[in-house]
């Protein structure tokens, strides 16, 4: 993600700060309370506001250029709690490129990029950009909007104490590890609530929808278009319940399972997925001579790494021979995960080898999670808490047997156990409104370790009419990839399928 929320201010901790955790915590327990349903219907929100006073948008920090000269950006003030539209306000940012044949203009595209917390106004802003933005044939259509959501970027960019992170366990060996990271979530969250105030308490992807909405009226639309990419796929799955009938299209690139069960089902999805991916690894290096560990049968290679990392023998390699540090087994799921998991075969296979022989370099993923966003929108939109270690560690050993060539995937384990001891409680996904949401298309590789298929195919039976197209690849967002997948997303937003 491209948002930093480093806070030069020290922690903060004491009674006061309790205090107001505690109280902030039975606010949000009461958003989740059956009597405060009504309050959350749409029907609820406030009066349209006022139309949106563009200006020009200001100065990137380097070394992002300079937005498209046809950008343009302001600021929508939207309720702080959607339960109470008539109380505080916060500020979300938002950017545009209006449609450049406006004889032929069909509408207001929408986007997020995902995430969990990322800044979206970028999408708007290079919405030209020629390597990163739009086809042309969408520019002249459409008006490119996107935003940056409550809480991120500039968008009143939340603020906590990161230095706690410097202290939190990224794999908890024991019972007093695994403890001690929930009572350092629980300060993090603590320092999120003194720092930003109640606004970290609203970061979930519900109130993101209904500001997406505000948005909307502000604009004078009636109704949207919509691309998510990523857990951008879960703003255009709420706002699909919240508000269908203001949906022209919907489109959800690499999706996300919009009602997770728990942290078991998550990992195990995941974990699945980079299994597969090695497989397919493993196939690949079979029958060509420029895998590294082409010859050798590469699932027996990382079953032979694996127990040389169980028996604290297995060694980082270097120029000239092993090096003295020990890998571990999690460091080595991690190698598998960014590597295998990412659609990189070269550098999976160059990797592996150098392990294996003690010579060469490997490129180590540092582990645990340093996104404070991740945690304030993640663990408010799903809840992914464990009982204690040792269900912790039962999950962990049922998720290896599901997934035995790479035990586990390590950025769906960072995501479960940044949520562990995170006191601001899940919000229950909300009820769906009247009326029908247009046809949905989702697109989803068959092994993206981000967004495994399971809760893609998920996300597709989650709306009346839907089409699930699935890519046989191992990779994320496939928008980025270009043809076919592009085009056939572009077509499906321009058609407005059922309308």
């Amino acid at each position: 993600m491209n948002t930093s929320m480093r806070s030069n201010i020290g922690p903060s901790t004491g009674r006061r700060g309790l205090a107001v955790l505690l109280a902030l915590c039975a606010s949000a327990a009461a958003l989740a309370a059956p009597g405060a349903a009504a309050a959350r219907e749409p029907s609820r929100v406030t009066a349209a506001p006022p139309a949106i006073g563009w200006g020009p948008c200001p100065r990137p920090d380097p070394p992002s250029p300079e937005p498209g000269p046809r950008a343009e950006c302001a600021t929508v003030r939207v309720p702080l709690d959607w339960s109470d539209p008539q109380g505080p306000k916060t500020g979300v940012f938002v950017a545009r490129q209006r449609a450049a044949d406006p004889a032929r203009r069909i509408g207001v595209l929408m986007s997020n990029p995902g995430g969990p917390g990322a800044p979206g106004a970028d999408d708007a802003l290079y919405a030209d950009d020629p390597y990163e933005g739009y086809d042309p044939a969408m520019l002249q259509r459409f008006d490119m909007v996107g935003f940056d959501p409550r809480g991120i970027g500039r968008s009143q960019g939340a603020r906590c104490d990161e230095s706690i992170l410097d202290s939190m366990p990224s794999r908890p060996r024991d019972a007093a590890e695994f403890e001690r990271l929930r009572t350092l979530n629980g300060r993090l969250a603590e320092s999120c609530l003194r720092r930003t105030g109640p606004l970290a308490a609203h970061m979930d992807t519900e109130s993101v929808a209904r500001d997406m909405d505000a948005i909307r009226a502000a604009l004078g639309e009636p109704r949207i278009s919509f691309l998510g990419h990523s857990y951008g796929t879960l703003i255009g799955e709420r706002y699909a319940r919240l508000f269908p009938g203001r949906l022209r299209a919907l489109a959800l690139d690499s999706a996300v399972d919009p009602d997770l069960s728990g942290a078991e089902r998550y990992l195990t999805d995941g974990s699945v997925t980079v299994d597969g991916a090695l497989r397919r690894l493993a196939r690949w290096c079979a029958g060509e001579t420029e895998c590294a560990l082409h010859g050798h049968d590469l699932m027996a290679v990382t079953r032979e790494l694996f127990a040389r990392a169980d028996a604290g023998t297995l060694r980082e390699p270097g120029p000239d021979g092993p090096a003295p540090a020990r890998v571990t087994a999690d460091q080595l799921s991690a190698l598998l995960t960014f590597t295998a998991g990412r659609g990189m075969p070269e550098s999976a296979a160059r990797q592996l080898a150098a392990l294996r022989t003690g010579r060469g370099e490997v490129h180590w993923s540092s582990g645990g999670s340093n996104e404070i966003a991740t945690r304030l929108v993640l663990c408010r939109d799903n809840d992914l808490r464990m009982r204690d270690y040792a269900h912790y560690r039962a999950i962990r050993e049922r998720v290896a047997r599901a997934a035995p060539g790479v035990r586990h995937n390590a950025q769906a384990l960072d995501f479960v156990l940044d949520c562990q001891g995170w006191p601001l409680p899940p919000r229950p996904r909300p009820a769906r409104a009247g009326g029908a949401p247009p046809p949905v298309l989702v697109v989803n590789a068959t092994h993206d370790l981000a967004t495994p298929l399971p809760g893609a195919r998920r996300m597709a039976r989650a709306f009346p009419r839907a089409t699930l197209r699935t890519v046989d690849t191992v990779g994320h967002w496939l928008y980025r990839f270009g043809m076919p997948e592009r085009r056939v997303i572009d077509d499906w937003l321009t058609a407005g399928r059922g309308n």
